[in-house]
């Protein structure tokens, strides 16, 4: 018979102070040394005002994706009144960790150190963070372990150094950005953030029962929509990736860089929602039972477009109920709802008996993930 499991414990973790998108280009390094002629307009596409990056305004880190995903568990496990060496599984999710091999997972535990765990790595975009909780779920409910720990962080921002763009294919003889890789310098920050799961509820204050989590691929319809590993021409042509041509013939055709396809993103939104509606057509989610909603996504832009869609059915779950902190501390990818989660249990807002519906919406090869919370 399988276990309830509970998270018991959430914490997160942003690097350095808030950066201001008067600052945030500066901060990062401009191509060329000129400004984007896209990064306003994506700036008012995505509404975010503030973020985060591990890298200082000279390009240098302070820190590591592994190091601040061990940060932000170790706040998990201190809001659960646990530490370290209590904890016995270990998922960790990431876009791109900090080693090419091994996983991400091994260097949060090496980060975290004191004593010897099961880890699972996962690597995919934002959906990410909802498979390595699935994993500390399954089994946790199977009664393989008692406590378990499920993070995700980013650091995007090294990957957004004007090194990365200059001499390639990317970059017009004028010195402009395609904006397949343009706009993502303006939305991607950097940051990780935690859950705890136990097969018991914490003793004092507020868990979440976890009642499902459900990860839905759309990789049978979609091309990539975020990429790294190839060119925007070949992207859909695995046999012609970075790997086969080598680092430096796929620097130079752009292939190393975090690319986006905005037009394609268009139909993606519209498959998520329509993974939505399936769930709602079988009642696996009742929107009318859904007190909270923390909705993952990159932009405003993208909230209304999800919304305009969604208000033309009876599945559409009112706004009042939404929480977001996409402004303060912007798009973190794969943290992005464990940091949203954090906030969201340390504003007060939950009461018992609350339910709180999460959705993860994916571009990379498109995929959605859900998971409904009960607060007991």
């Amino acid at each position: 018979m399988s276990k309830d499991v509970f998270i018991t414990g959430c914490g997160s973790y942003l690097p350095g102070e808030p950066v201001t998108n008067d600052a945030m280009e500066d901060h990062i390094g401009r191509i060329h040394g000129k400004p984007s002629l896209l990064g306003r307009r994506a700036l008012r596409w995505n509404g975010i005002e503030t973020r985060h990056y591990a890298l200082d305004s000279d390009g240098k880190p302070f820190d590591s994706n592994a190091g601040m995903s061990a940060k932000a568990t170790e706040a998990a496990l201190a809001d659960a009144g646990l530490g370290v060496e209590d904890l016995s599984f270990l998922a960790a999710a990431t876009t791109q960790g900090d080693y090419l091999v091994p996983g991400h997972a091994t260097a949060v535990h090496g980060a975290l150190g004191k004593r010897s765990m099961e880890i699972a790595s996962f690597q995919s975009v934002c959906g990410s963070s909802l498979m390595a909780a699935k994993s500390a779920w399954l089994n946790i409910r199977a009664g393989e372990h008692k406590i378990a720990a499920a993070c995700a962080g980013e650091f995007s921002s090294r990957w957004f150094r004007p090194s990365f763009y200059e001499g390639t294919a990317l970059v017009d003889e004028k010195g402009r950005a395609r904006a397949e890789a343009d706009f993502l310098r303006f939305t991607l920050s950097d940051g990780a953030g935690a859950i705890l799961l136990e097969d018991q509820p914490r003793r004092d204050g507020v868990s979440l029962k976890v009642e499902l989590i459900d990860i839905v691929s759309l990789a049978d319809r979609f091309d990539p929509c975020m990429w790294a590993g190839a060119s925007v021409e070949n992207r859909a042509a695995i046999s012609d990736g970075w790997s086969i041509s080598g680092p430096l013939a796929a620097h130079a055709q752009g292939a190393i860089a975090l690319l986006q396809d905005f037009e394609l993103l268009k139909r993606v939104i519209r498959a998520w929602v329509g993974v939505y509606l399936e769930k709602v057509d079988v009642k696996r989610i009742i929107p009318d039972s859904v007190d909270w909603l923390l909705c993952h996504y990159s932009a405003k832009s993208l909230r209304e477009e999800i919304v305009s869609l969604l208000e033309k059915t009876d599945a559409m779950i009112p706004q009042q109920k939404w929480f977001s902190n996409l402004p303060r501390v912007g798009n973190i990818g794969s943290a992005s709802i464990w940091v949203m989660l954090d906030e969201f249990l340390k504003s007060g807002r939950l009461k018992r008996g609350e339910r709180v519906l999460c959705v993860v919406p994916e571009s990379g090869r498109a995929l959605v993930g859900f998971m409904m919370l009960e607060a007991v």
